[in-house]
Formats: C-alpha cells, structure tokens, sequence
C-alpha cells in the first residue's frame, strides 16, 4: 500500500464527511476531504442530535464536552393554533450548533493526519480504469480509489451527475436563526404552522436555534422572510410569542432553498453517498446529524475493510455499503415521510396533538422509529 497515495477522497466537510475522514485516516487510509467553504460557518440544520451516536464519538474521542452540548429529553407538539401535547424523548439527545461542532471535527480531523484542502469546489468526478478522477473548479484534477460524496442537501453535482430526484423542483426552504430567548433547556418543541413547522431548541453557550421548513410558496406572496413570518408562522400564538420575545443574533438568518425529501441512492456510479447527499431526512424527526455521522461511520467501515482484507473487491464494498445503509436508514426515513404529511395542516396537526395527548407510549414508539440504535 502506497501511502503517499491518496486513497481516498471525501467530497464535503460535513458531518458525515469529516465522520468518515477521520475513521478512515485513523486505519492508515490515506484521506483527502475536499469543502467549499472555510470553517467555522454557519448551516441550515436543527442541530439536535439523537444520543444514538455518543457512544460512538466518546469512544472515538470525538464528542465536544467541553462545548457543554445542551441536554434535550422533552418533546413539545402544537397545531397551528397553539394547543400542545407533550412526551418524553426516548433515548433523548443534545443540543449543539453547527458553527461549533464542525469546526471541532475540523481540526479533529486534521490532528488525525486528513489532508483537508478548504475554499475548493469539485467540478465533476470520473470513473474510469478502476480509479476516480476528481475535477476542481481550478481546472487541477486529482485521482483516488474511493471516493465519499457527502456535499449535503443538494449540489451542483447532483447536476452534474443527473441524479433523478435533481429533476424535481422541491416545494421547501429552510431557515435558521440562533436566538436569545427564555426557552426551557431541557425541551425540543415542533410548532405547525400553515405550510410548514419550526423546531425551537438549546444548542450550546444558552442560545436557542430556531430553524423552520416552509413552503416556498408561503414566500412569494410576501415581500421577505420577516413579512411571510410575520404573517404566517405569527398565526401559531406559540411561536408569535417565541419570536417577539427572541433576540436574534444573526445579521441576518440562514436559508437553503430547494429542499428535497425524495428517494436517492447510496451508491451512484461507484461512488459511496453519505449524510444528506444519500438521503435526507424530514426534519421534524430531528434526526438528520446522527444519522450523517452514522452513515459516515459506516461508509469509511465499508472502505476499511477491503484495506485490511475482509473484503476483496469494489464490488464486494458497494453491496456492503448498500446493504447497511439500507438497513439502518431505508425504514426511518420511510416513516418520516409519512409523518412529514400530518404537518402544515391545522385538521392534521391537531389529530397528531391529540394522538400524542392520548396515546403518549405509541407515540414515543413512532418517535423511536426515526431513531436508530445505539452503536
């Protein structure tokens, strides 16, 4: 094994790309992680993160204690109109930002030996000859074994690639702010609102992220962001409240447009997907980051285990890829876009709030349905 060669590259330095960066540097794989921007930045994401995954970083000497993550173990539902149903949270989780804990990845990632080249774009990834050949926006082109897509959401090299859920035009936008607000630690509340739902919670350092999916078309009849909260998310008396009384502090909040929730492959054209980039949870399960650093995990494991032999080709990798995947993830985002249908709607939510009222142990077994097992 060459070492000086690189192996393989990982194209996004998310969650699920630096995940996987890091257990494959740590198994002498020699890793090259690739992303656009420059660390710390800011992303669309609820930051609340399914406990399913902190063995998994303990062990790894990955989890950021010393960010003092909030602890998250209540879950508040409430219709449009604001009547609210409550539960505990199964396994529970933490709360921390994006800002904060990609960056501790980050450098994780580089005190493990990664070489992470940031501020670069990839262009177009080739197959060809049993190698990838890796174009960047900067006309250089690299080559590697393996290659980890995990660019999140959604990419211009979805485009490129001609992934078939690219071909859709999604009906969603997300938006993020991180606020000051007197919120209770301890609580995740999901509040309907027409068209769409908002997720309030702790991260770290007592500031609440506030992060709501909505329809795009809300929008278009206002003439911004602020116009369409303050006359449609305002509707919830919950949520008026939570943002009249909230000191924001971005200049401005964060947006993604073109949010899509439809089906995607794990493997596209020898290429493993991971995080977001294999398949996108609704975010009202609020399982989206653990479920990129579980697949980032086991992308890197696929990998590795062809390096020390217990695999014997690309092929044998890809079908192991696959099969786990799908085991893991197929089932929970199946039920999140199920349960995706009950909200935005004021009769639906307020069924589900009743439900949740009333059946409060079904309910908390459907909530463990988006959540995976501990590992």
């Amino acid at each position: 094994m060459d070492k000086n060669k690189i192996q393989v590259i990982v194209v996004g330095g998310g969650l699920a790309g630096l995940i996987s960066s890091i257990c494959l540097q740590k198994a002498g794989v020699n890793t090259l992680l690739f992303e656009k921007k420059e660390y710390p930045f800011h992303r669309v994401c609820g930051e609340y993160i399914s406990k399913e995954v902190k063995p998994f970083l303990e062990r790894m000497d990955l989890f950021p204690d010393h960010l003092k993550p909030s602890e998250l173990t209540r879950f508040q539902l409430s219709d449009i109109k604001g009547s609210m149903a409550e539960v505990d949270l199964p396994l529970g989780g933490f709360g921390i930002s994006r800002f904060q804990l990609d960056d501790f990845l980050y450098q994780k990632a580089l005190n493990a030996g990664v070489k992470v080249k940031t501020k670069t774009e990839v262009s177009d990834i080739v197959f060809q000859d049993n190698e990838f050949k890796i174009n960047l926006k900067t006309g250089e082109t690299l080559t590697s074994e393996f290659v980890i897509n995990a660019y999140g959401k959604r990419s211009k090299l979805d485009k490129t690639f001609d992934r078939p859920f690219i071909q859709k035009k999604s009906p969603f936008l997300g938006v993020k702010y991180h606020a000051k607000v007197n919120f209770p630690k301890d609580l995740i509340g999901l509040y309907n609102f027409k068209g769409g739902y908002c997720g309030v919670s702790h991260i770290e350092d007592d500031k609440v992220n506030i992060c709501y999916l909505a329809r795009r078309e809300n929008l278009k009849e206002y003439r911004g962001i602020a116009e369409m909260e303050e006359a449609i998310l305002h509707q919830n008396p919950l949520l008026k409240n939570i943002f009249e009384s909230s000191e924001m502090l971005f200049d401005k909040p964060e947006v993604i447009n073109e949010i899509s929730f439809e089906r995607k492959a794990s493997v596209e054209n020898h290429m493993l997907m991971a995080g977001d980039t294999a398949g996108l949870i609704t975010p009202l399960c609020g399982n989206g980051m653990a479920m990129a650093i579980h697949s980032g995990y086991l992308a890197s494991s696929s990998i590795i285990k062809l390096f020390e032999g217990e695999l014997k080709n690309r092929n044998e990798v890809e079908t192991e890829y696959q099969n786990i995947w799908q085991k893991n993830f197929s089932k929970r985002l199946w039920v999140g876009r199920k349960t995706q249908n009950l909200f935005g709607n004021q009769m639906r939510a307020g069924l589900s709030v009743k439900f949740l009222r009333n059946f409060p142990s079904i309910a908390k077994s459907l909530i463990q349905q988006t959540h995976g097992e501990v590992f």
